[in-house]
């Protein structure tokens, strides 16, 4: 995620990058989304869904602008590293012996030459986005070393939050429908009946204590896989995805089916503040694919609209989210909403078709399994590179051992103290997601601008600048994300205070 320069990949249309954004965006989030919809009321969550989205829309042209600029400065730098070589060549072969009169002079050359001879060359695609400059890399061309601390910081703990949320979200999957699937509450989950975690799964077992024993389950499986290399193929994005699209879609139209029969029980509310926390969270969370850019953006074979192209997708995710969480919130009363979206559909009155109910009830176990490794990873790599020296290597045990259980184990035993998934999206949204998805693209397309400007002269155009290239946009991005940040903080102490 965080690394450093890597191949493009294969190339692909516009259209399939819309998709594969689509994708990326549209995950674990929008599955809390309904339950902090019906939480925070139905117009503050539109209004607010409506404001992040176009927050997030800006945040990724800042990123776009500043994958432009890094690939700039990466050209530019190749090209004076070759002036120079044709320099010391030329002097090397003509023997002259003042060279350092002409090292001197090769370098006033370079220094005065910037924008203009490159453009004079003809070569309008210095901006130009072909290679895959990771937020990583980015961060280490225009932060200062506080800043590539900093942002590792962030990413890290953003990691953290995504594996506990996947961590717990499979063992409450589990809990749900096998707590559900025996004894005498049978396709039950769905249908108001409000169970406590000392409640009776199976025999003597509790639910609490199933819940812990199907983490434990999920840590023995899919831990080790933190020691290895792996990598998320085609074929199984390919199916993960499939099975998403079907999942969301069978949602909609069984909550439209029972809404058009007139057995809707939902009565949102128009506002309830105490939910915007968790509404604020879950939506930063549901927008995320800022630190994944680089690897949406660059593939596209065609760049010159791509800002149009992600303000599309925008809109299309907007409208999905908003459709998704109406016809949840109309469709159920707010006190039956799960944290877990699909758990809502194991209930035999919604639906009498056994293998549906189980589809939807087993679907977050079978995506979030195939990403855990992935994110456990990436987020064991960021360590890496966060303590890397240049020219240094780790002993065996630190590398094989220490680094991944330190990425394992926080988060599991996170997910052991608490299955409380809106809570944990909230957090890890209103945190480390306010870092990503405001302050570090506001700070590159600041960092960059002033190194653009800097290394080709002010004359300079960057063909992918944010439309929101103002400063006064920046300035207002950094305002608001550091202002999430004290109203969550003041939410959560004063919510503590009152219990």
């Amino acid at each position: 995620m965080a690394g450093g320069i890597t191949d493009t990949g294969e190339l692909y249309s516009p259209y399939v990058g819309l998709v594969y954004m689509f994708n990326l965006i549209v995950g674990t989030g929008a599955l809390t989304m309904p339950k902090a919809f019906a939480t925070a009321g139905w117009l503050v969550s539109l209004v607010l869904l409506m404001f992040l989205g176009f927050m997030s829309y800006m945040t990724t042209t800042f990123v776009v602008e500043a994958m432009a600029a890094a690939n700039a400065q990466l050209r530019w730098k190749r090209m004076e590293k070759r002036k120079e070589d044709e320099d010391e060549d030329e002097d090397s072969s003509s023997g002259v012996s003042d060279s350092d009169v002409l090292l001197q002079d090769g370098y006033e050359r370079a220094e005065t030459r910037p924008i203009l001879s490159v453009q004079r060359r003809g070569s309008p695609n210095i901006f130009e986005i072909t290679e895959r400059v990771e937020m990583g890399q980015m961060a280490s061309m225009f932060f200062n070393k506080v800043g590539v601390n900093l942002f590792y910081f962030c990413i890290i703990i953003y990691l953290y939050g995504d594996l506990a949320i996947y961590a717990a979200a499979v063992p409450v999957s589990l809990m749900q429908v096998t707590c559900s699937a025996t004894g005498n509450h049978s396709c039950s989950v769905g249908d108001g009946t409000k169970y406590n975690d000392t409640d009776k799964c199976w025999g003597p077992i509790r639910r609490i204590d199933a819940y812990r024993l199907y983490l434990a389950a999920f840590t023995l499986l899919l831990g080790p896989f933190t020691f290895f290399n792996v990598q998320k193929t085609k074929y199984l994005q390919i199916m993960t995805s499939l099975m998403r699209w079907i999942a969301f879609i069978l949602m909609i139209i069984l909550a439209l089916i029972r809404i058009s029969r007139g057995q809707a029980e939902g009565h949102p509310s128009m506002a309830q503040l105490s939910g915007i926390r968790n509404l604020f969270g879950v939506c930063v969370y549901s927008f995320m694919c800022q630190h994944s850019l680089p690897s949406l953006i660059t593939p596209i074979s065609k760049k010159r609209h791509v800002n149009k192209l992600v303000l599309l997708d925008y809109i299309l995710i907007l409208a999905f989210y908003s459709l998704l969480s109406f016809t949840a919130i109309y469709c159920f009363r707010n006190d039956t909403l799960m944290d877990m979206y699909t758990l809502n559909f194991t209930n035999c009155e919604i639906i009498n078709i056994a293998f549906i109910r189980y589809f939807l009830g087993l679907f977050p176990v079978f995506t979030i399994s195939t990403n855990f490794p992935i994110i456990a990873v990436t987020l064991r790599n960021n360590w890496k590179t966060l303590f890397h020296r240049e020219g240094g290597t780790y002993p065996w045990v630190v590398d094989r051992i220490v680094f991944p259980a330190i990425t394992l184990i926080p988060p599991v035993l996170v997910a052991f103290c608490t299955h409380d998934l809106e809570s944990l999206v909230g957090i890890t949204g209103a945190y480390a997601g306010n870092g990503i998805q405001y302050l570090i693209p506001a700070f590159l397309a600041y960092c960059s601008r002033k190194d653009t400007q800097l290394v080709f002269g002010s004359g300079t155009v960057n063909k992918h600048l944010s439309p929101f290239r103002h400063t006064f946009w920046i300035v207002f991005v950094l305002i608001w994300g550091f202002s999430c940040f004290v109203f969550v903080t003041a939410n959560i102490v004063l919510s503590e205070s009152k219990l």
